[in-house]
């Protein structure tokens, strides 16, 4: 496991009102909402705020868009409950900033505050879970989103049960979560208020009752997404990968 040097540095996160929040040692920076003064709507010398007009490709006019200085607002993203330690003290932390970085070999990332309790188990241990998130989930990802590892069990807080992964040695995944993703820290990248845990994936867990004729149905399993301080149940489906572009398949022939 490698660790760049990078110094840290960052600001603090605001709340709703636009003062400083307080955070427990599990909350992402993601979890509170900006004020629009620390969103940083950018203002002309008039003091009035830029706006500009977006043209589509056939001349239609969309609404007018207000410039913003550069900031964390890609959504949705999933708020997964990571769960780290051991099989004897289990911890789970909700994390916001996560994602996929590479197909083969598979790879994925975590991004947590160095001042965060679950940052120095992961670093020692060098392996962590990302836990999908249900519906029926995101109560208990909210609390672990919150409350820190330090002063709770979270697993007995929220009624949830910690199993052994099915790869890593004496690593809990959260029973309740249909999808667990086994993950091994291969480094740790200094960013600025976060650090990168670039992790290889080794393992992932699927429920039974997700696997239909030996195909994967991640639709059956209910998934949750956050979204600029809200949680929301996924939809109805749109759309499948390359349905604009697939050809339709023709009728048979009248004979």
């Amino acid at each position: 496991m490698k660790t760049s040097s990078k110094n840290n540095s960052g600001k603090s996160g605001y709340n709703k009102s636009g003062s400083k929040s307080k955070r427990s040692d599990d909350t992402k920076h993601s979890f509170n909402k900006r004020s629009r003064a620390d969103s940083g709507q950018s203002e002309n010398t008039s003091g009035r705020l830029e706006a500009t007009a977006s043209v589509g490709a056939d001349g239609s006019t969309f609404a007018e868009k207000q410039k913003w200085k550069g900031g964390a607002l890609l959504s949705p993203v999933p708020a997964v409950m990571v769960s780290c330690g051991s099989l004897e003290k289990p911890n789970i932390l909700t994390v916001a900033w996560c994602g996929t970085v590479c197909t083969n070999p598979p790879k994925t990332y975590i991004s947590l505050r160095p001042e965060r309790y679950s940052y120095p188990i992961i670093k020692e241990r060098g392996c962590f879970v990302i836990n999908l998130t249900t519906a029926s989930l995101v109560r208990a990802a909210d609390f672990c989103g919150v409350r820190s590892g330090r002063g709770v069990d979270k697993f007995e807080a929220m009624n949830l049960h910690a199993a052994p992964a099915l790869e890593l040695d004496d690593t809990p995944i959260i029973s309740e979560s249909p999808v667990s993703i086994e993950c091994r820290v291969t480094d740790i990248i200094p960013l600025g208020t976060h650090d990168m845990f670039l992790a290889d994936i080794v393992s992932v867990d699927v429920a039974d009752e997700l696997i239909v004729d030996g195909a994967l149905r991640l639709d059956r399993a209910g998934l949750a997404a956050y979204a600029h301080g809200e949680y929301f149940a996924l939809g109805k489906k749109l759309g499948d990968f390359g349905f604009s572009v697939r050809k339709k398949k023709r009728a048979p022939k009248k004979k």
